[in-house]
């Protein structure tokens, strides 16, 4: 029996490329499985579920190496399960099969620059990163209010005008974001404050 396997990184990414390659290299649509994970993940719930289905004389099919895992350990470990089951492993758009020594030994080759490519974009992404904060940018969620509106909700609550609750619904914010932003303690507004002032 022919078994394919695909997997996504984001749920955005469609698996439909990977799908018609299996289905071109005669996996039937039933027997097609469907990971939205990181090939860094060696348990996955589709992968370990077509390695429980697989028997003697099946082959698995993906259409490149970095679908089925981007760690050499799991490639190799994988690879090893594979034939020491008797089930072959077919990489369409690389050609390799596992069935044969030269299909082994590019096996080996290819799962190696699989994990030296995701270092590197692990490293230039850190790189951007330490970059970005060298120059004093930092990552993370904008603010929800701009310079201005802190600057306007802290004479707000200094000159006690608003509460912290009126200067949140005024921005369409939540307290919490509000208390954030401000340095005070506010919050009553000032003409509340005399009113209390002015009883006996």
């Amino acid at each position: 029996m022919l078994l394919g396997y695909c997997r996504t990184s984001t749920a955005d990414q469609s698996p439909d490329h990977q799908i018609d390659a299996l289905l071109r290299n005669g996996v039937d649509h039933d027997n097609i499985h469907v990971d939205i994970a990181s090939g860094a993940k060696a348990s996955r719930l589709q992968l370990d579920l077509v390695m429980q289905l697989m028997r003697e004389g099946d082959t698995l099919k993906v259409t490149r190496l970095d679908r089925l895992s981007r760690s050499v350990l799991h490639l190799v470990t994988l690879g090893a399960n594979l034939r020491e089951r008797g089930i072959g492993l077919h990489v369409i758009e690389q050609g390799i099969g596992t069935t044969t020594m030269e299909g082994r030994a590019m096996f080996g080759m290819l799962s190696v620059l699989a994990e030296f490519q995701r270092e590197l974009i692990v490293a230039n992404t850190n790189d951007g990163l330490a970059s970005a904060r060298a120059r004093g940018r930092v990552g993370g969620r904008r603010p929800k209010l701009t310079a201005d509106q802190a600057a306007l909700a802290q004479r707000l609550c200094d000159e006690r005008e608003k509460t912290v609750q009126q200067i949140a619904d005024m921005f369409g914010v939540p307290r919490s974001t509000v208390y954030g932003h401000l340095d005070c303690e506010t919050t009553a507004p000032r003409q509340q404050k005399k009113t209390a002032a002015a009883k006996p």
